[in-house]
């Protein structure tokens, strides 16, 4: 054998160990886990054939390093308001204001951060016979306070492919079950509350929902996140219950208020 190719050969040795090197850090070198609970409250309004607005409230619940209680700590409250444009049956544009109460998040290293978010976001459809495959893209501008009580501004972008397919029927309607798994990767700019990573985070769901009617219907899913950080990466294994009504007031009010109206007779 040549020096020639001993030379090559010794350096894709050494740089398949340091391949294997940086794997294994990421995957073994400190991470800390943490359980924990979201919760979202979702109420939508159609106000014509191309809008519709939409009130989100949400919770967030911990554990600690120490505890595996997913309620053990409040860490987050918040609220959002939306608009959505149907531009065409594919693309669903939107825009969303909201303040979150960032209270005790291990994020940002568990200190208190109140923060307002803006945003827009595009998601395109791909109607399958069967399920429903779509692409969501958001940029969001969020306005976080520091521990110092200053406040910075973090810019970040997030990209996720969404899975949906019913499971006792081919459409989604009243009393169907159907099964839904997504994956998201979200790229920030850095700040001194989020750290000065560019990657932020992968965030990966799988569960499933249930119509109880046209308007209502609930999810159940479960979370993995993985947070690279400059002090120790974090994993976070989450249940989330998302709760949806849609054009809730116009609803009860024919439920409750026209159920019992007599019907004319003809003149």
């Amino acid at each position: 054998m040549s020096s020639k190719n001993a030379h090559q050969n010794i350096s894709k040795r050494n740089y398949l160990i340091l391949v294997i090197f940086l794997i294994t850090s990421i995957f073994y070198g400190q991470n800390t886990t943490y359980n924990q609970f979201w919760s979202e409250y979702q109420f939508n309004k159609t106000l014509n054939e191309k809008w519709s607005v939409e009130l989100n409230l949400g919770a967030a619940y911990s554990g600690t390093e120490s505890s595996p209680n997913i309620f053990q700590e409040n860490t987050q409250r918040s609220i959002r308001g939306w608009g959505h444009y149907y531009l065409t049956p594919r693309w669903k544009l939107s825009s969303f204001l909201a303040y979150n109460h960032n209270k005790d998040v291990p994020e940002i290293g568990q200190f208190e951060s109140p923060e307002w978010r803006f945003a827009l976001q595009g998601i395109y459809y791909f109607h399958k016979t069967g399920y429903t495959l779509s692409t969501r893209m958001r940029l969001e501008l969020r306005h976080m306070r520091d521990q110092d009580g200053n406040y910075d501004n973090v810019i970040r972008y997030r990209q996720q492919i969404k899975y949906l397919k019913p499971l006792n029927s081919k459409i989604l309607r009243e009393g169907v079950v159907y099964a839904i798994a997504s994956d998201e990767l979200y790229f920030k700019t850095g700040s001194k509350v989020t750290g000065e990573s560019f990657f932020d985070r992968n965030r990966f769901n799988i569960g499933a929902g249930y119509l109880f009617t046209d308007d209502i219907q609930v999810e159940l899913t479960y979370a993995n996140e993985y947070l690279p950080r400059n002090k120790g990466n974090q994993t976070v294994n989450a249940a989330s219950l998302t709760l949806t009504f849609n054009n809730l007031f116009k609803t009860l009010d024919k439920k409750l208020f026209h159920k019992n109206e007599p019907i004319p007779e003809d003149q």
